[in-house]
């Protein structure tokens, strides 16, 4: 039997209008997941401020709670709402501490000139995550440390961080492991500018998308992503890359494939290498 089209919420409703209510949730829950996790993330926080005001309005008083209460109040309804649209874990203290931190800003009388100082900082190292949902992670010396040891010894061996970020690992690799031909790609500004000032000629640093690289031409494909776009790496990863070159992942799974081998990582996060044999 073919399967049959999904049906819309308002469909839904009119055949079991009992369950409408509930119909719906699901529907723009689902609906919601589809969107990079910012939108809706950082997108519920108008409704839940303007909902706040307008009790405070309805009652006439806002109940003797100062500012910085009803902004506590707002970040915890954020983070009850986000926990429960099962956005990623990482979005819950993100949405806990917005608000609050935003009126502690406020209220601290910053001079404009600061506020738009970082928030051209904020454009040019991290906004490209809200379309590529890869937020800046730095990986930690002892992963560094593990990467350099977990690499086979070949000299010429051609590797490239892909999000090189500010350039920690290819710093580390190339003091640890010399013999490496190191490549990075950052698509931050910013972020590029500083690894390539950073790397200098140690390694090749290239401003643009993950996506746009020939990964045919290297040995070993290091990423520290998240884990949204780990299933389309690895299609990439399977489709470009040769047979028996090495694909590292730092923390992140691929969904339904199992590692080859797992190295777990003494730093603060407990994290982990996993690495892929490409077949």
């Amino acid at each position: 039997m073919a399967n049959a089209e999904p049906r819309s919420a308002a469909q839904v409703e009119a055949s079991h209008p009992a369950a409408s209510g509930m119909a719906r949730a699901a529907w723009l829950a689902g609906n919601l997941r589809r969107l990079p996790p910012a939108i809706p993330a950082l997108g519920l926080h108008l409704p839940i401020w303007a909902f706040i005001l307008a009790v405070c309005h309805g009652v006439g008083s806002t109940c003797g709670l100062s500012l910085t209460a009803l902004t506590w109040i707002e970040g915890l309804t954020a983070w009850a709402v986000t926990r429960g649209l099962g956005l990623p874990r990482w979005w819950q203290p993100i949405n806990l501490f917005f608000f609050p931190l935003l009126g502690l800003a406020l209220s601290s009388e910053i001079e404009p000139l600061w506020a738009m100082v970082a928030f051209i900082a904020l454009a040019l190292t991290s906004l490209g995550s809200l379309r590529t949902r890869v937020p800046l992670f730095l990986s930690s010396r002892p992963a560094v440390a593990a990467l350099a040891r977990c690499i086979p010894e070949r000299p010429g061996l051609r590797l490239i961080d892909l999000g090189c970020g500010l350039g920690g690992p290819l710093a580390g690799l190339a003091r640890l492991r010399p013999d490496l031909v190191l490549h990075g790609v950052e698509a931050a500004p910013l972020n590029w500018l500083v690894s390539r000032l950073r790397l200098d000629r140690r390694a090749r640093i290239a401003l643009g998308s993950l996506w746009d690289q020939d990964l045919s031409r290297f040995d070993v494909v290091y990423a520290y992503l998240s884990p949204a776009p780990m299933a389309r790496l690895w299609d990439k990863a399977c489709r470009e890359m040769r047979p028996g070159s090495l694909l590292i992942s730092n923390s992140f799974e691929v969904p339904g494939v199992a590692p080859d081998r797992v190295i777990a990582l003494d730093d603060l996060s407990r994290s982990r290498l996993l690495l892929w044999r490409i077949p």
